[in-house]
């Protein structure tokens, strides 16, 4: 028997049920089919480059007006070094992560894959739920990047800089670069992230992720203020302590929530109490370019220092 919508009442009545949970999930499906248009300040890479160029810079001369600790490097020498490693990076997404991860995200998007795609929700919600899945899972990778030894060889190299500036979140070594492809392919997958989902997310955490690393003083209370919606360059000091139990802290890189929620979140330490570093590498010659360059293909020293709530000394207070 044919489907009558308009029965009140018997076999049409149940037919009109299933009729109007089909097209309720019809209209969700063409919701989330109708691919937003893609922001003009990521739709091109050289957008997307200028947009980082332009806040990478203006970080850096702000940092010179508004310093949160005092450095012990000259600026120059560190910025040539981490600026290399920004160049090798680059490279290495070019020739590694692009060509692997925007078509399997295309295909993924095709074929109908993860989380955002098996429920019916419209465009605006499912891009919602992706950015937020991305941002827990990018947690979660960085405590693996401790929590593994493994990982933790690739990642020390973000953390020996013996200063923390914007200069520092362009410097991650290309091995732990390449180690990350899989676990960006698997968000991609389980999660349901389309490419222009995959370019908003990834432009707006790097921007995050600039702004975190900074040595910008920002006025307490606002930094009181942004520290319940984002990572600020206070918190991230005390991630990159050269004292363990402050540096298992703080790993959120996008939203601040997810310390929040996990209990990891720590502002109890002040900027001029925190040396910044790993105590193993503390001394100028061991974090020279080459060295650092090898540092995950060598026998490395034992990072941390036993286990102590005492800070090393600042740079700037007498031993």
């Amino acid at each position: 028997m044919a489907c009558d919508w308009r029965s009140q009442q018997g076999p049409g009545e149940k037919c009109g049920l299933w009729s109007a949970r089909a097209a309720a999930v019809a209209i969700g499906r063409a919701g989330r089919l109708a691919r937003p248009r893609t922001p003009w300040w990521v739709a091109t890479p050289t957008m997307r480059l200028i947009g980082v160029a332009a806040l990478f810079v203006l970080l850096t001369w702000l940092e010179e007006r508004r310093p949160l600790r005092v450095e012990i490097e000259p600026k120059a020498v560190r910025l040539s070094r981490n600026l290399t490693f920004a160049a090798v990076a680059a490279l290495t997404v070019q020739a590694v992560e692009i060509p692997l991860v925007r078509p399997l995200a295309m295909y993924a998007e095709q074929r109908r894959w993860g989380v955002t795609s098996a429920l019916p929700l419209p465009t605006w919600l499912a891009v919602a739920v992706a950015l937020l899945l991305l941002d827990y899972t990018l947690y979660v990778w960085h405590v693996l990047t401790h929590r593994v030894p493994l990982l933790w060889r690739l990642h020390v190299v973000h953390h020996v800089d013996r200063d923390l500036d914007a200069s520092t979140a362009l410097r991650f070594h290309f091995a732990e670069l390449s180690a990350s492809v899989p676990w960006r392919a698997a968000q991609i997958v389980v999660i349901g992230v389309t490419p222009d989902v995959l370019l908003i997310w990834q432009t707006c955490v790097l921007g995050l992720i600039l702004f975190q690393h900074s040595n910008l003083r920002l006025p307490a209370s606002l930094d009181r203020a942004l520290s319940w919606i984002v990572v600020t360059p206070r918190m991230h000091g005390i991630h990159h302590s050269a004292v363990r139990e402050h540096t298992d802290s703080n790993w959120s890189s996008g939203l601040a929530i997810w310390d929040r929620l996990h209990g990891t979140f720590r502002d109890d330490v002040p900027q001029e109490a925190i040396t910044i570093g790993v105590p193993a590498y503390r001394r100028p010659d061991d974090v020279t370019l080459p060295k650092t360059i090898l540092l995950p293909f060598v026998r490395q020293r034992p990072s941390w220092a036993p286990r102590t709530n005492r800070s090393p000394a600042p740079p700037h207070a007498s031993p």
